[in-house]
């Protein structure tokens, strides 16, 4: 008879016993817990019990959060669906109480981490908790039996994500611990065996184990949409080739970093959903791409090479034999947008077209040509998204994005609309991370695509400035206080820097502001301000001669008129 759902408190002396085997799925992900995570767990339990006078056993008990496992009712064997950060960064925890406390209290926290085998019985150490098989060895080596975490400690060479986490962690603990005296770490070790509780669900499949999972509100519960998504898709792959997929599926997270992963599943949601979405990530890309793609295949032929494409799209390195320079100039400029709708299209058409790189060029420069238009023109998000999902459905439909009437082109009305918000006050239209963006863009065209862009600081600065000084230099170039408004937010009346605004220097005079400010040694690294300091004075004139120049400019790059 299948186990029940139970439900049940347990201190940590129970949780690590021969109550429970826990052993780490493979379709988990891997150990993530930083030294935040850590230090905080372990600040919550030293502050808790530090404002306790009475005995350990006297103290409430203290309570950590919550585990989901696979679980039967009269076996210990406990699949981890989900707690595996908590579990794996307590038993670091032990392991560090155990290498600070004499032989006679070590002995029983090593009881807690795994049960030592007999030879002269025929039995082999059984651990208490198997992480994944990736880092089972180094797990067991390093933190589980006695002496590792003394080595753990000592590993000075490169080592994967989970294994670093591990080793980072294990030395804040010895740092935090070593600076305790003795009575107070046998005290904390008392307190956390004693007086520290999990809940425990046990669940009798994985499907009603997610089912808690998905209505959970814990502290414990850290799991993401990809992690449930791995163990849903994973699952229904006969058991002969579930490791083999696990591999790819953590490969492809590994390669792309765990945010961008979690990013790439909302953009392949979106794909298929060509529609603003309206639920969950999880339960949308199941109704819309899991669905519609056998377990096996989602992963061959659509998480991989997307993956390897997003990773070259948002790194901008595409390579090929050719036009890989002029595609990789549009992609850098695309990820300087202020919102990211362009990339399901961008990733659907890359699948399909990768190999072909004159459609690559051709197809990037219009996006980015696009994005810029949506920028400049202050889309909002449920146009951006129509337009995009229409152009998504184009490029599966293999429908010719050149023409006129495609989604990708820019018609009459909307090229007429971003010159008229370039004409205009640029600086008070667009937000400060698009007209940083747009400035940028601009830099870059004038520089002749040669420029580098990799300041910690670059603002957008008003040559002219919005509030002049009474009596100044710049109230006798620009005696008139109504045509300033009209010039000072102006492209021709705008610079950029690499520092940070200062109210105080932007009203320096013209020579001041050039020498002081605009430039480092003399000089400065954009283009754009260069032109500034070509300048001996700052006129209306000039003003709107570099306006001229600098629209044009824009409108030649993107085909405006």
């Amino acid at each position: 008879m299948a186990s029940s759902l139970t439900a049940h408190e347990k201190k940590i002396a129970q949780i690590f016993s021969a109550d429970y085997a826990f052993s780490i799925p493979g379709y988990q992900r891997p150990y993530a817990w930083t030294r935040d995570q850590a230090s905080e767990l372990f600040d919550d339990l030293t502050g808790f019990m530090r404002g306790r006078a009475e005995p350990v056993s006297e103290m409430p008990p203290y309570f950590l959060g919550s585990i989901v496992l696979i679980k039967a009712d009269h076996a210990p064997d406990a699949d981890v669906v989900d707690g595996q950060q908590r579990l794996t960064t307590l038993t670091l925890l032990l392991s560090a109480l155990r290498a600070h406390l004499d032989k006679e209290n070590a002995e029983p926290i090593t009881s807690l981490i795994y049960q030592k085998g007999a030879p002269i019985l025929g039995t082999q150490d059984h651990f208490r908790l198997l992480p994944r098989e990736r880092d089972r060895d180094f797990f067991r080596d390093h933190v589980q039996i006695e002496g590792g975490f003394e080595r753990l400690l000592a590993i000075q060479a490169e080592l994967p994500d989970s294994q670093h986490r591990i080793r980072d962690n294990g030395r804040y603990f010895a740092e935090q611990i070593g600076a305790l005296s003795p009575h107070e770490r046998q005290k904390l070790a008392q307190f956390i065996v004693t007086r520290c509780f999990l809940v425990v669900v046990s669940t009798p499949d994985l499907e009603s184990a997610y089912r808690i999972f998905s209505v959970m509100n814990s502290r414990g519960l850290d799991l993401s949409a990809t992690d449930i998504l791995k163990a849903e898709v994973i699952g229904k792959i006969p058991e002969a080739g579930r490791e083999l997929y696990t591999l790819k599926w953590e490969d492809a997270e590994e390669d792309l970093g765990r945010e961008a992963f979690g990013e790439l599943f909302s953009h392949l949601r979106m794909i298929y959903r060509k529609a603003k979405p309206h639920g969950t990530l999880l339960k949308e890309f199941q109704e819309h791409v899991s669905a519609v793609h056998a377990p096996a295949a989602l992963i061959d032929d659509l998480i991989v090479p997307a993956s390897d494409i997003y990773r070259e799209i948002i790194g901008a390195s595409y390579s090929s034999s050719q036009y890989a320079e002029q595609v990789n100039r549009n992609l850098k400029w695309l990820n300087r947008l202020e919102f990211s709708d362009w990339m399901p299209p961008a990733l659907r058409f890359a699948i399909r077209n990768r190999n072909t790189p004159a459609t690559m060029r051709d197809f990037f420069a219009d996006l980015e040509r696009l994005g810029y238009a949506m920028m400049i023109d202050r889309w909002g998000v449920n146009d951006r998204i129509e337009r995009f999902s229409r152009l998504t459905r184009e490029i599966e439909e293999n429908a010719d994005l050149t023409a006129p009437a495609s989604a990708l082109q820019l018609t009459d009305e909307e090229k007429a609309a971003v010159l008229e918000t370039l004409s205009g006050d640029v600086y008070d239209l667009l937000s400060a991370r698009a007209r940083s963006s747009l400035l940028l863009r601009l830099d870059d065209l004038i520089s002749g695509g040669g420029a580098v862009y990799d300041y910690a600081t670059v603002t957008v600065e008003h040559i002219l400035p919005q509030t002049p000084a009474e009596g100044s230099q710049w109230t006798t170039w620009f005696p008139d206080a109504d045509a300033r408004k009209q010039l000072v937010h102006r492209l021709g009346n705008l610079a950029l820097l690499t520092r940070k605004k200062n109210s105080a220097a932007s009203n320096y005079e013209f020579d001041r502001k050039k020498a002081a400010y605009f430039t480092n040694g003399g000089v400065s690294p954009f283009p754009l301000t260069t032109q500034v300091l070509q300048h001996a004075t700052w006129s209306p004139d000039i003003i709107a001669n570099r306006q001229v120049g600098l629209l044009a400019t824009l409108s030649q790059h993107w085909r405006l008129s």
